[in-house]
């Protein structure tokens, strides 16, 4: 599976092989979605003035919050919800 994310990387322009998406802190705040069924737990943007979450990356360790956090300069504690 990383080979295909490497590959893809090709054509999205990251080095990393993952697409930046757009994050705007004046209208959007960082999120971590957990399942409650699962316990998988996702990174991603609520907007505040619609609520709708954008969803970013899995976080499976706290090797990808680092990752989540230093690709968009957060700082801080990242609200969780359900």
């Amino acid at each position: 599976m990383k080979e295909k994310l490497k590959w893809f990387g090709l054509f999205s322009g990251n080095k990393n092989g993952k697409a930046k998406i757009p994050f705007d802190p004046a209208v959007q705040k960082p999120i971590l979605m957990k399942s409650i069924c699962t316990g998988e737990t996702t990174a991603g943007f609520k907007e505040l003035a619609t609520g709708k979450y954008t969803d970013v990356m899995l976080i499976r360790d706290a090797k990808d919050l680092d990752e989540f956090r230093e690709l968009y300069g957060i700082t801080g504690e990242i609200d969780t919800e359900y």
